[in-house]
């Protein structure tokens, strides 16, 4: 008997937890039916940037300036921007596309900081058809009289002002960079959250050591990555009423296996995809099924969430005990 692949995400019903995350891939309507004939299971369009909404007719390099708070997915963008997404109403124009062109759902994307114009647009990204919308949130809180409570204030706020004006579901896309990412979470979801996207990979400075400028220097993640979403996913499994998406370091099947054992609903990827082409879902999706048969699981529901930390032999794994076992259990040729 085949195993049940299917899963809920937004409370939409999915055909398997593989979803293409936001990323250049998505802003091509060709490359989205190829994903599609593959076996995503929904894609998330690149984003609309606060910056577009506010200054229509910037060029491209003021989204890479970095005290513009633009995220590292605007750095993905191969070829430049412009040829694929022509600001607020070109965005439009491209979920419409993207609606006709694939029965997958399609989930929208805005990323900034402040409200600025951003309910207008969430309205019509509404009305356009959207099957969500994901709210990725990129902050640098470099202000030295700004303090954490009001940094998250920020962020509640407008996940409340978003999710006033719009009635499809509303993902949020985060940072871990909270002093309690867990009532952090919480909040977020008290806010109108319907799920939480962990994490948002922040793009880090970097300088040029010919011209001592500071640019942007984008690395696609590594498998590595999926350790700290790993863990709050499996942390956040049984505190909050929200679906959860695991994003950064899904790369291959063991990946897309941790992070459904721990909890998540989905697992987002961007950057092997990136690497390996649509094909590689397809791939994945043929191993995921052959190792839920071999250990006798009937569907992804029944395995989701078995090894959170409310379900785990040892919860406190997930927490300092893992840390100090880690450390004293490391072997070195030079010690």
């Amino acid at each position: 008997m085949s195993v049940n692949l299917t899963t809920r995400y937004l409370g939409l019903s999915l055909k398997n937890p593989l979803v293409v995350s936001a990323c250049p891939l998505s802003g091509n309507i060709e490359t989205l039916r190829q994903l599609e004939d593959c076996g995503a299971s929904a894609a998330v369009l690149p984003s609309l940037f606060e910056e577009q909404i506010e200054h229509l007719d910037s060029e491209l390099a003021h989204l890479y300036d970095f005290s513009a708070n633009s995220g590292a997915e605007s750095q993905n963008y191969f070829p430049e921007m412009e040829n694929y997404n022509a600001g607020p109403d070109g965005y439009i124009d491209h979920l419409k596309a993207a609606k006709a062109a694939v029965d997958m759902p399609i989930i929208a994307s805005l990323n900034g900081t402040t409200v600025g114009g951003w309910i207008r647009y969430a309205k019509m990204i509404e009305d356009a058809g959207a099957d969500a919308l994901e709210l990725n949130i990129f902050f640098v809180p470099t202000e030295r009289n700004l303090s954490g409570e009001q940094v998250e204030q920020r962020y509640v706020d407008l996940v409340s002002t978003i999710r006033g004006a719009i009635s499809i579901p509303l993902a949020v896309k985060i940072g871990p960079h909270f002093s309690s990412p867990a009532d952090m979470a919480l909040r977020l979801v008290n806010a109108g959250a319907d799920g939480l996207v962990l994490f948002n990979r922040y793009l880090e400075p970097d300088i040029d050591l010919d011209t001592l400028e500071v640019v942007p220097r984008l690395v696609l993640s590594t498998e590595q990555k999926d350790r700290l979403p790993l863990r709050w996913i499996a942390v956040l499994r049984s505190r909050v009423i929200a679906s959860l998406a695991a994003n950064s370091g899904i790369h291959e099947r063991d990946d897309v296996i941790k992070v459904l054992l721990a909890g998540a609903d989905v697992a987002m990827m961007a950057s092997a995809l990136l690497k390996y082409g649509p094909t590689h879902i397809t791939k994945l999706l043929e191993q995921l099924q052959s190792w839920l048969e071999e250990h006798e699981y009937e569907s992804v529901k029944q395995m989701k969430g078995s090894v959170s930390q409310a379900n785990c032999i040892d919860p406190s794994a997930y927490e300092r005990a893992n840390y100090t076992r880690a450390l004293v259990s490391y072997q070195s040729k030079f010690v």
